[in-house]
């Protein structure tokens, strides 16, 4: 077996270990998310670039160390395509899951937009004006 050239530990005044485990932490982090894939494979990479100068007797490096990450799952939703009071078309999110339908929450009657239409606790409609 060849003599150790290098202590990878202490290599480029510890750097390479440094982000070694800056990115093994990222991987980790990664697999504990539970918007991640589990199972599948992330990769933690090293690469060292060498280049010699003139007089070959000096080589030149560069580290770079890289992971590559799972992406979060994706996350299903419906948006309802209308238009505006200006004719011009516009978008919001389905809350309701049927258009055109309200739903009840705790604090009030809302439109199948997820705006207010109703306050329990006010006992008002959205816009109505009560004098007490």
């Amino acid at each position: 077996m060849p003599k150790q050239i290098v202590d990878l530990n202490t290599f480029a005044d510890g750097a390479l270990a440094e982000r070694f485990n800056e990115e093994l932490l990222k991987i980790l982090q990664n697999i504990a998310d539970p918007n991640t894939e589990p199972h599948k494979v992330r990769t933690l990479n090293i690469k060292v670039k060498l280049a010699g100068d003139e007089q070959r007797n000096l080589a030149n490096s560069m580290i770079e160390v890289s992971s590559k990450l799972i992406p979060s799952r994706s996350v299903p939703t419906k948006v309802i395509i209308d238009y505006d009071e200006n004719g011009q078309l516009t978008g919001a999110e389905l809350k309701s899951g049927v258009p055109g339908q309200t739903y009840l929450e705790e604090d009030g009657l809302y439109s199948d937009r997820g705006e207010k239409i109703y306050d329990f606790k006010s006992k008002k409609e959205k816009g109505e004006v009560v004098n007490d």
